[in-house]
């Protein structure tokens, strides 16, 4: 669903939908001045698309708010929000759509913008922002104040950027429609016990069946004795279906049940329950609806010796589309109207347990197109066999700021390098891909010994203002008659290993120098090492060797290990033991692999 707006009949207050982003701005906040995890997104966005001003909105019915911006004037960057004649914006929301503008000078709806005399703006480039049902509720947007034509490169890097502030928005909802149920579930004591407990259990993980299964034990012997889950896809087919009794020892018959189950067809009942909206009991006027509707649940119920039945929907928290049903069978107690509200509450968690793991499932998409855009193609070269691998952290965004590199030099010379900026989240990921790029840039096409180079890096880093942290390794390589000499600098970074033709293994241990973007100190020391063809070198970051239990001493060993006595093993093979000896990845890893051939 986009928003529309008819802004050439001259209504551009008159917004399809404009009530629920006012619901959402009051809801979430954003109203109320500056956002700090907004404002971090401008920045990323202001230092990699290069552009003077960079802003998150929210557009409402007649005002734009601005709870991320960079490069604002005064009195916009303190007030955080404006009307619509000041919004570029209101164009993108209205046509669910990016807009990328050259100059707005030169567009018929935009010219008379006041943010032209008040702003200075000329070039805009926007994405829309919306919600997990495809609701427009602002924008992420970059401005020029010179004519600017966006690179297609730039768009899509903002188009990137928008999903995950996308997803930022759509957590945040999901957090309040949480918190609200909270606020709002039964007062007995018993039943707000079994809501947080229902809300613990469906937090604890994404797989949507675990989650649902455990609901299921949750449920059944504190409302009732049977509880049976089932889940829809759009066209009525079943994608889950799992059943619980309050009694452990009926497990079996649970699981003939839930097979029996799955043969019904529930696109009548789900119909019936989605006209009315609420709970439907067997002992009311809708307690022949289950056996007209679905009879084999019907028969199921009659199986177990059950006169009393409640059916309750489970539903989308923001559509309220119909996603399944909450089944609960007693023997002879009939339901009462406080246990009717807890169940519909259930079916309501159960809704947005659904509904958050689709949205982790979407999150974690862009996590992973974006970490993969950045990794390199690694080089053909002359003499020298490469290979890198990197895994992200096992938990969180699963998205970092490890990295590694190698590119040929004119000279013919060959740079490798591995990093890690502090962090393991999309703003440590957009941080490193600047690193990286600084890092080629500062490098390529010149003859500097590595460490130089790095001074250079520091200075670059502090100059520019690039908020980063990192620990690197830069190394090069050059063929020096049937050797190889191998120079290299360490800012703060796990030693280099190299693995001999005959099999023994080396750690380059040297002393420590402080991490990269700290105040630029000079100089850095370049490291010298001959080493025979035939040798392994392996860069690698601190997520393949630090583990809370252990010392890093030991990591680095265990490596020492793997290496040792493997020099005619295929790099892929390598590395795939290696990584198998990490047990738990609580940091990302990158690794590189370069044999001299």
């Amino acid at each position: 669903m986009v928003l529309r707006e008819d802004l050439a009949a001259g209504a551009p207050n008159e917004v399809i939908g404009a009530p629920a982003r006012l619901r959402a701005v009051s809801r979430l906040g954003l109203g109320s001045g500056a956002d700090p995890a907004f404002d971090r997104i401008a920045a990323i966005v202001e230092r990699l698309v290069d552009a003077p001003v960079a802003v998150v909105t929210v557009v409402t019915g007649d005002r734009q708010y601005l709870p991320g911006q960079v490069g604002l004037p005064a009195p916009f960057a303190g007030a955080r929000e404006m009307g619509l004649e000041h919004s570029f914006s209101r164009h993108v929301v209205a046509a669910g759509e990016p807009l990328i503008v050259p100059d707005v000078r030169d567009d018929p709806r935009m010219r008379d913008n006041l943010s032209i005399r008040d702003l200075g703006a000329v070039a805009y480039a926007g994405v829309p922002l919306t919600d997990s049902d495809g609701l427009v509720l602002g924008t992420l947007a970059v401005m020029d104040r010179e004519a600017r034509k966006w690179t297609p490169s730039e768009i899509a890097l903002l188009v990137e950027l928008g999903e995950v502030c996308s997803s930022e928005l759509r957590l945040r909802i999901a957090r309040e429609i949480a918190d609200e149920a909270r606020r709002h579930a039964e007062s007995a004591h018993d039943q707000l016990i079994l809501l947080g407990e229902l809300t613990d259990a469906l937090a604890e993980t994404m797989d949507i069946d675990a989650a649902l299964t455990k609901l299921g034990h949750l449920v059944a012997g504190r409302l009732a004795d049977w509880c049976f889950i089932a889940l829809a896809d759009p066209s009525g087919a079943i994608r889950h279906m799992s059943a619980a009794h309050r009694d452990p020892a009926y497990g079996e018959l649970a699981s003939t049940l839930t097979a029996q189950a799955r043969r019904a067809d529930l696109k009548p009942l789900l119909r019936s329950v989605q006209r009315t909206g609420r709970p439907i009991r067997r002992d009311d006027t809708g307690g022949d609806l289950l056996r007209r509707q679905a009879p084999e649940l019907a028969g199921v119920a009659a199986e177990l010796g059950s006169s009393s039945v409640l059916v309750v929907p489970i539903t989308a928290p923001v559509t309220k589309r119909l996603l399944g049903l909450v089944l609960l069978a007693n023997g002879t107690a009939p339901f009462t109207g406080a246990a009717e509200q807890t169940a519909a509450e259930v079916g309501r968690r159960a809704g947005m347990a659904v509904d958050n793991s689709r949205l982790y499932g979407h999150q974690r998409h862009v996590a992973e197109v974006l970490q993969q855009s950045m990794l390199p193609d690694l080089p053909t070269v002359d003499g020298v066999e490469l290979h890198g691998r990197y895994l992200p952290a096992q938990a969180g965004a699963e998205v970092g700021g490890d990295w590694y590199d190698a590119f040929a030099q004119p000279d013919g010379s060959l740079m490798l390098a591995v990093g890690d900026v502090s962090g393991h989240d999309i703003e440590a990921a957009a941080t490193m891909g600047q690193v990286r790029n600084l890092v080629r840039g500062d490098a390529y096409g010149r003859d500097d010994a590595p460490g130089p180079l790095l001074a250079q890096l520091d200075r670059a880093l502090h100059g520019l203002r690039v908020p980063a942290a990192a620990t690197a390794v830069l190394a090069r390589l050059r063929r020096e008659g049937d050797d190889y000499l191998i120079t290299f600098a360490n800012a703060g970074h796990p030693p280099p290993l190299l693995l001999r033709p005959d099999g023994e293994v080396e750690i380059w241990w040297e002393p420590p120098e402080p991490l990269l973007g700290l105040l630029p100190r000079d100089p850095r020391a370049t490291h010298h090492r001959r080493v025979p063809a035939g040798s392994t070198l392996l860069l690698y970051t601190d997520g393949l060797v630090e583990d809370p239990a252990h010392l890093i001493d030991e990591g680095i060993e265990r490596l020492r290990a793997v290496l040792h006595g493997a020099p005619t093993r295929s790099l892929e093979e390598i590395c795939t033991k290696i990584i198998k000896t990490v047990h738990r990845r609580d940091d990302d890893i990158a690794l590189l692999l370069a044999r001299l051939l």
